[in-house]
């Protein structure tokens, strides 16, 4: 590859993280140095791609892990409304590039498609009933719909409650301005942005092999194209490890004392695909429910519409699989070579404590076909085997650390890992990620580069991409930054 030597950024990875971290630091500082380095083929191939990622603009609207009940059957909104609003600063920031000319044809990467949750029986109906009361006193959700009723669900979803009895003791909620993304597509067209109006540079089939402090600059970057075997040695300020589920391989070369005790754990995932078109056609929503008792977060099983290569697919999941695997396109030693000193205690730790985990895995990986269509059969009742496939999603690592009391806990979600002076960072975890990429990149910029962000300038420009990163949302600010999105991206 024909490069510098140095430079002020080098984004680790391909994905939608990368692109977007990178094109926000060009946006506000045009004139610094950055490089993205890919060691698969072309970018967005990863978690970003539109199989290996569930494609639901995550904004709490539907997805009931994010509103748990409390012990005293209060619902605990807070992580929904959080997340909510991560969703909104993403759409804002994508609706500023669509304004600047800089993106054209948003409807290839989202559109409107209505969330909703529905659940089974008496108790799970109490819960909904619940949650929507709670959610419905928020300006965020007040759009949002309950019913109990037979009549109006199968106006909702009319494939899930074909043949439904009157009998059955169902409650489904529902909020419209849901919405489905392919990031796939989407990080295509922010690397495109930064190559040809910023000239920054994506370079593919370049691995990263270490990363070593330098006494004349911050990082030495050490690559090695897969190709040629050429290896190169890059100096940065600043390096974002940004590359999925092989990010934690990487920190843990890093000489800082931050990455002590982070471990992972690799979570692979499988889909039913739905190859009757009579079918598809039956089906325009993104329908979730509740996990099952005992079951993690991520089992959380969901019947949605997607767009895909353009088309339109049906999809129902997540089936858990397990490969130690930390990217698809991993090493069957990743798992193993993750192991330090410092991270077995938390390791072992998180394993003993997730044994129904562990459970739960192990009968999702002995799962037949007609295992899997029995649980769609719970969607879909008369879900027929053949018109149906397996299809192998993408690899998630979730993050172990370490608890006050030295103990491994295993968390669902991202965490941002740094150095104390800011140089270096690194992304860990899982969901909501995509959806939620412009904020977590917001604050991995302001731990950056806090010049550029807290500079008159820099306040200024980023009022004008994300109006409500740093503001307290009212009722009439979220009602202006929804209308605004929804013309911009078309929805």
């Amino acid at each position: 590859m024909n490069v510098d030597k140095d430079y002020d950024l080098i984004c680790v990875g391909g994905g939608i993280m990368s692109a977007t971290l990178a094109l926000l630091v060009k946006t506000l500082k045009p004139d610094l140095k950055v490089l993205i380095l890919e060691r698969l083929s072309a970018v967005g191939l990863e978690s970003s791609a539109a199989w290996n990622n569930a494609g639901t603009g995550h904004s709490a609207l539907c997805e009931l892990n994010y509103t748990p009940e409390n012990e005293d059957g209060s619902i605990n909104c807070e992580k929904a409304f959080k997340i909510c609003k991560q969703f909104e600063v993403s759409k804002q920031f994508w609706s500023y590039l669509v304004n600047k000319n800089l993106i054209d044809s948003p409807e290839d990467f989202i559109k409107p498609v209505p969330h909703y949750s529905w659940v089974k029986g008496k108790e799970n109906s109490e819960y909904l009933k619940s949650r929507f009361k709670a959610l419905k006193n928020h300006f965020m959700f007040q759009d949002m719909e309950f019913t109990t009723g037979i009549k109006k669900m199968s106006e909702w979803f009319p494939l899930i409650m074909e043949d439904r009895s009157d009998d059955e003791i169902m409650a489904a909620t529902r909020i419209e301005r849901g919405a489905e993304m392919n990031f796939g597509v989407l990080t295509k067209k922010l690397f495109e942005i930064l190559e040809t109006k910023y000239n920054t540079p994506v370079h593919c089939n370049e691995e990263v092999l270490d990363i070593d402090p330098d006494e004349e600059v911050e990082w030495s970057v050490e690559v090695k194209n897969l190709k040629t075997d050429r290896k190169l040695y890059l100096d940065a300020k600043h390096v974002f490890i940004g590359a999925g589920g092989g990010s934690l391989l990487l920190l843990q070369k890093v000489e800082i004392e931050e990455k002590e005790g982070y471990g992972g754990f690799p979570v692979s995932g499988e889909w039913l695909v739905c190859k009757n078109k009579a079918i598809i056609n039956q089906h325009y929503a993104k329908v979730y429910s509740k996990a099952g008792i005992g079951d993690p977060p991520m089992s959380t099983p969901h019947l949605d519409t997607r767009f895909i290569n353009g088309k339109r697919e049906l999809l129902f999941g997540p089936f858990a699989g397990f490969s130690p695997k930390f990217l698809k396109e991993g090493s069957y030693f990743d798992l193993a070579s993750s192991i330090k000193s410092d991270n077995i205690k938390p390791m072992l730790g998180a394993f003993w404590d997730n044994l129904p985990l562990t459970k739960y895995l192990i009968e999702q990986v002995t799962a037949s076909h007609e295992d899997r269509m029995d649980d769609l059969r719970k969607f879909v009742k008369n879900a027929k085997s053949e018109d149906w496939e397996i299809l192998v999603a993408g690899q998630r690592v979730q993050i172990i650390k370490k608890d006050e009391y030295e103990k491994g806990v295993l968390q669902f979600g991202t965490e941002v890992v740094r150095s104390k002076n800011g140089s270096i960072t690194a992304l860990l975890g899982a969901s909501p990620g995509a959806s939620t990429a412009t904020s977590i990149m917001l604050e991995v910029f302001e731990i950056a580069f806090p010049e550029i962000v807290n500079s008159e300038k820099g306040k200024r420009l980023l009022k004008d991409i994300v109006p409500v990163w740093k503001e307290e949302l009212t009722p009439e600010l979220f009602k202006e930054t929804l209308e605004n999105s929804k013309k911009a991206l078309k929805l």
